[in-house]
């Protein structure tokens, strides 16, 4: 019986990956599931060099379909390791479906955090003052020399960090065969992964209610009631009522209709 063939990425199959990441992952954002469809367009060209069986493809295709959301330029370390992650995935290694998705969720908010950071409020920030102002002095080339050393800090930073993460997550995954290690790894950024989550909802999910009930001369304010046994409970249950519709199959859509009602019935009443 002969040896079963190791499944190699060739340098043509990280660039067309790298050039579909970095020109269209932020081109079909959704509210369900913001840069899911870009980071799975991008993973195409891997997943189809890698993966012979049309249902091993549609699994690969399906976790990468999960939420997913960062800055474009530094965040392309993520699909590079992910590309590693794959390869050896796809040659038998132990690496699982909660382990690739657990790194994405793990890494997506810092590099986000720092990505935004460096490129929109620094360096996009800098440029402009730069090159707005000689604009309006009247140099015509100024928004040309913009828009090239702008597209040449993205494209190479991207390359830069892309080809990075590959070549991290080769070095890596090359060393751990310990099944143990790769279950600590993987419990790790699920633990890294739930705190980011509970961030975002702490920053981007506020409900309160103005609600109070008076009693002869006192009252008792429902919203601080509510704090003082857990900060932010509201926002709390309605995401994890949220995740529960979701959970139980039901579409974006209808849950985006029931908040809607809730909302209007709750400021209808003074709940809300």
């Amino acid at each position: 019986m002969s040896e079963r063939k190791e499944k190699k990425l060739t340098k043509s199959d990280l660039l067309r990956c790298f050039l579909i990441w970095e020109t269209t992952s932020e081109s079909c954002l959704s509210y369900e599931r913001l840069m899911s469809l870009g980071f799975c367009h991008a993973m195409a060209p891997i997943i189809n060099r890698l993966y012979q069986d049309k249902e091993d493809r549609v699994a690969a295709l399906k976790r990468h379909m999960v939420f997913f959301n960062t800055e474009n330029n530094w965040g392309a370390f993520i699909p590079g390791i992910v590309c590693s992650m794959e390869e050896e995935k796809a040659n038998g290694g132990s690496v699982s479906d909660e382990m690739i998705n657990s790194v994405k969720i793990g890494l997506m908010g810092p590099l986000a955090g720092i990505g935004d950071t460096i490129t929109q409020g620094l360096l996009k920030t800098v440029l402009l003052a730069i090159f707005v102002d000689m604009t309006l002095k009247g140099n015509i080339v100024a928004p040309f020399i913009y828009a090239i050393l702008l597209g040449a800090y993205i494209f190479g930073m991207g390359y830069f960090t892309f080809f990075s993460g590959y070549r991290l997550g080769q070095n890596v995954l090359t060393k751990i065969t310990d099944a143990s290690i790769m279950r600590k790894i993987t419990n790790s950024l699920s633990i890294l992964g739930l705190v980011i989550a509970g961030a975002m909802m702490v920053n981007n999910v506020s409900i309160v209610t103005p609600l109070a009930i008076h009693v002869g001369e006192t009252s008792v304010v429902i919203q601080e009631l509510l704090d003082s046994i857990l900060p932010g409970m509201l926002s709390v249950i309605f995401v994890m009522l949220c995740f529960g519709l979701m959970k139980k199959n039901v579409s974006v859509f209808k849950i985006m209709i029931i908040l809607f009602v809730v909302a209007v019935v709750g400021a209808f009443f003074g709940i809300l």
